[in-house]
């Protein structure tokens, strides 16, 4: 049998948690289905001549609005694939509460192969096909950057859909992941990489879960393999490098590089930079398949790029302990159920990746809201820290230093507040999910207890709309 598609992957998924939820069968397959799906092609002056683009907008569903979901910028981009993505984001915002439906975008494009000029009218272009067919709004649909987009993106659409509704009062509430300087959030950018590290770190903290692999709780000492090193591959790099980790491994489209004793994953960025290749870093082993990497010892792998990389060809030979799903949909789901076979722990995408739309969800409530946050409290948190500190000394007769006192007097700004909300989704979330795996005897594994918990809720939902009785 071949590998099966993204799509059909999400979908058997589903069905593996579908029937332990005891929901009716109508509801579960309205929670499964695509609400709307738009195609569209539309002709861009590239060089002089016209070239006919094709992008898509898939909504999956409407149980709760605005949709939400990232705009992907890809040659490989096709419908099954946006479809799959605009899924994973209902129940991904559903696990984590964030009151959005799943949404997704794709553009037919390499970006590598268009000038910064072509990409902008390519995407303002795109943005306003969405404004005419009402699917662009801070109460309609979100979107976001995903592969092959960042906060440049997300600029040019804000500033297409602004100049359509000069009068929005909440119009940059239209996307997220926008520049901080243009009503974005501070920690936007890093959000799905520490969110995966705040996962990956939360499920080591359990004891008996760690001993059962073979493991001692914590990230600390683990050895840990990034495949690749965009943003979400370079951010969670950093953080589990910080929280005591060691890379070992980390791989990129030209190849990859492995070196049992460790990887600085700053020194491994600044020499892409430099050279345009990971490949040839000093002191680690060339590989020259990407996906060579996935099979190296390590303790967490984390796929960090595409979906379908682990299939069930290389499954077998995979010797992490925790797999970390960083990336959309990078196991099948017949590579998952070898997987599960072998005693590997998989912390799925569905939850683990959700660090992006927490924090997007963040930004659009900064711009619901018209103001950042720790604002309104971030003096008056000092000034109570402080005197709190005072009494303190007055009462024990010590004395702290000037800098101690202003350091643990300092109020929250924007970026602790987002960190900080930020952990406790994550941690709250994972609890979630494992609560169901351990309590539920027909829940053999953490992707089916994070697709239990989400059907659940969607499911409550639809029941309170009295769709469904």
């Amino acid at each position: 049998m071949s590998n099966i598609s993204f799509l059909e992957s999400v979908v058997q998924n589903f069905e593996k948690a579908a029937d332990i939820t005891g929901h009716p069968r109508g509801l579960l397959d309205q929670i499964r289905a695509c609400n709307s799906v738009y195609r569209m092609k539309f002709p861009v002056k590239i060089k002089g001549e016209f070239r006919v683009i094709e992008a898509w907008r898939v909504q999956h569903s409407h149980h709760r609005t605005p949709t939400k979901g990232g705009i992907r910028y890809d040659n490989m981009v096709n419908e099954d694939e946006v479809m799959a993505l605009a899924s994973l984001m209902t129940y991904k915002c559903a696990l984590v509460d964030v009151p959005f439906g799943g949404a997704k975008g794709g553009i037919k494009i390499n970006p590598r192969e268009y000038t910064e000029e072509q990409l902008e009218r390519i995407t303002r272009r795109y943005a306003a096909e969405l404004v005419k067919k009402n699917m662009l709004g801070p109460g309609l649909d979100v979107p976001a950057p995903d592969y092959g987009t960042g906060a440049r993106e997300m600029s040019w659409i804000v500033d297409t859909y602004m100049a359509l509704h000069p009068d929005s009062v909440d119009g940059y509430g239209c996307v997220t992941g926008k520049p901080v300087t243009q009503h974005g959030i501070n920690g936007r950018t890093e959000a799905t990489g520490l969110g995966v590290f705040y996962g990956v770190k939360e499920a080591c903290t359990y004891k008996e879960d760690m001993e059962a692999l073979g493991l001692t709780p914590g990230v600390e000492g683990k050895k840990v393999i990034v495949q690749g090193f965009g943003n979400v591959g370079y951010y969670s790099a950093k953080f589990f490098q910080e929280g005591g980790a060691i890379i070992v491994g980390i791989g990129e489209y030209e190849g990859a590089i492995y070196n049992e004793n460790g990887l600085d994953y700053e020194a491994v960025f600044n020499h892409r930079k430099s050279t345009g290749s990971i490949l040839n870093f000093p002191g680690a082993t060339n590989m020259e398949k990407t996906s060579d990497i996935l099979e190296q010892p390590c303790d967490i792998l984390i796929p960090a790029a595409l979906e379908n990389v682990i299939t069930k060809d290389n499954a077998p030979r995979i010797k992490a302990k925790i797999i970390g799903e960083a990336a959309n949909g990078p196991i099948t789901s017949d590579a998952d159920d070898i997987l599960n076979g072998m005693g590997i722990m998989i912390l799925p995408d569905m939850y683990l990746n959700a660090g992006g739309v927490t924090v997007s969800y963040f930004e659009w409530l900064k711009n619901l809201s018209h103001v950042r946050f720790g604002r309104m409290s971030k003096r008056f948190e000092q000034a109570s820290n402080m005197n709190l500190i005072e009494s303190f000394e007055t009462l024990t007769g010590v004395k702290l230093k000037d800098e101690d006192k202003v350091k643990a007097a300092r109020g929250a700004d924007e970026i602790d507040l987002v960190y900080s909300g930020l952990e406790e989704t994550m941690i709250n979330s994972y609890n979630d999910i494992r609560k169901e795996w351990k309590s539920n005897n027909k829940v053999n594994n953490l992707r089916v207890a994070a697709f239990v918990v989400a059907i659940n809720k969607i499911a409550d939902d639809y029941m309170a709309l009295g769709i469904f009785p």
